[in-house]
Parts: C-alpha cells; sequence; structure tokens
C-alpha cells in the first residue's frame, strides 16, 4: 500500500512510498496517514519508520514494565505505564510524534483516547541497531525540552543503561546491567536490579 510519504526508514521492508515533501516537512497528517501495519515516529518534521524489535528487546521491555507496575500498584499509586506503541505527542504540535518504548504518565490529564498529549514523567528506550544514534543524541534533547523528567537509554549491546534525571545536577548516570538503578521520579525509592533482569534473558 501507498501512502504517498519518503521518510526514513530503519530497515528495508516491503512498503514503499513517494512524495513532493522533504524530510522536515512532514505532520501528523502524514503521519496518520500511513497504513496500520507501518511503525514510524515523527520528529520535528521527519519520518522515521521503524524496525521489528527483537526478542532481547520485548523482553527488557516485559521485565521494567513488571517492576514498575509492582511498585506502582504496591504503593497505591496512580501513575500509569504503557508500553509502545503508544502515540506520544510530546511537543503538543503537527511536527512530533514519538513511540517511546516505555512511558510512565503521572499526570492523568495527559492520558487522551489517542495517546499521550504531552511530556510523559519517565521515558525509557531500549537500543536497537538502527535506533542508537536517534535514542542517544536526538532524543535526549526532545525529552528534555518537552518536560520529561527522567529518561533511561537501556542499551542490551553493550549492557549498560545510561540514566538522565534532569532535575538533578549530577547526570546522567551510566550503569552496567550487573547494577541496582534508582528510579528518581521516586526518589530512588524503587530499584531495578538489573542482574536480576540480565540473569532472566534469553
Amino acid at each position: 500500500m501507498d501512502s504517498g510519504i519518503d521518510g526514513i526508514r530503519e530497515t528495508t521492508t516491503s512498503y514503499t512510498a513517494s512524495s513532493d515533501k522533504k524530510q522536515g516537512e512532514y505532520t501528523l497528517d502524514d503521519y496518520y496517514a500511513l497504513p496500520e501495519d507501518v511503525r514510524a515516529e515523527l520528529i520535528d518534521g521527519h519520518l522515521i519508520f521503524l524496525e521489528v524489535p527483537r526478542s532481547v528487546h520485548q523482553e527488557l521491555i516485559s521485565e521494567l514494565l513488571f517492576e514498575l507496575k509492582l511498585y506502582i500498584h504496591n504503593n497505591k499509586g496512580t501513575c500509569k505505564v504503557l508500553p509502545a506503541p503508544l502515540d506520544v505527542q510530546l511537543d503538543c504540535d503537527n511536527r512530533t510524534m514519538i513511540q517511546p518504548d516505555i512511558s510512565v504518565i503521572c499526570q492523568l490529564d495527559r492520558l487522551v483516547e489517542e495517546g499521550v498529549y504531552g511530556a510523559p514523567d519517565f521515558c525509557i528506550e531500549i537500543v536497537s541497531p538502527s535506533s542508537r544514534s536517534r535514542d542517544y543524541i536526538k532524543k535526549v534533547s526532545k525529552y528534555q525540552n518537552a518536560g520529561v523528567r527522567e529518561y533511561w537509554i537501556v542499551d542490551p549491546k553493550r549492557e549498560t543503561v545510561l540514566c538522565y534525571f534532569f532535575e538533578g545536577e549530577d547526570y546522567p548516570q551510566m550503569y552496567t546491567f550487573d547494577a541496582i538503578i534508582p528510579v528518581m521520579i521516586y526518589d530512588g525509592k524503587l530499584e531495578i536490579n538489573f542482574a536480576d533482569i540480565k540473569d532472566r534473558l534469553i
């Protein structure tokens, strides 16, 4: 199916398109015109088509979702923890729509029928080979400027977790998969043991 859109591609797929628009000119209208089976992000008018995630990627999402949801449940919290695919209209404009691997939303008025309107409190990205530069560079400034409070970059290839707490001073902090990592939006009261998670990975 041809949507008339030509964007950046993470991997080669059977989906092809063409358009008179250039990167930087795409809007939410173009994003919503994509076929339902095509996963993409729109960042500052640039369309990026997303690859199919690998099994370790999905395992890490599952493990982290469990840890976050369990903590919130046990402490009778109200924050919502949602995985991709989830449309996050980060800048509340028509040029950016992202798909964080995990979003924690504590300002519940930002949850809308279509997804999230505004910045989540906490975002986690699991690095894939083709998303590396975007996760480590582009999204850091996007998340910080939009008002995300905390951002983790989980890199299964390097077995590292780079943590930004934008409200703190001594960040980013780099951890390995052998570390116990505090979640700072909860003042470090939630600690995620990556050594345990590592032992459970395929």
